[in-house]
């Protein structure tokens, strides 16, 4: 029963990044539900809420570590640079509610 648990809480994570969080390109929002990738943050930020390490610190290296290939995979670029300030302190604030 605990593992059912943990997946309905990592798919509630997953709908509530992919739903409030998204990427800028050139003035355009595309969310992270939209580019797949919603599954992708809240895997590895469900590993801080369990472990009770939730911080800026911790979010923004795992979203430094997160490759976004681009130009059909020519680059790769971190999705730290692809969220904007706002949609990070965003992606704080749901983790944090989450933990709680």
């Amino acid at each position: 029963m605990a593992n059912s648990n943990t997946t309905q809480a990592l798919e509630s994570l997953a709908a509530d990044i992919g739903e409030s969080v998204y990427i800028e390109v050139a003035k355009w929002h595309l969310y992270l539900s939209d580019a797949h990738l919603d599954k992708t943050v809240a895997e590895k930020v469900f590993a801080l809420i369990e472990d009770q390490a939730v911080s800026s610190s911790a979010i923004a290296k795992i979203l430094q570590d997160i490759k976004v290939p681009i130009g059909g995979g020519k680059q790769q670029i971190s999705l730290s640079e692809l969220i904007p300030s706002v949609g990070q302190a965003k992606l704080l604030q749901i983790i944090e509610d989450a933990q709680q």
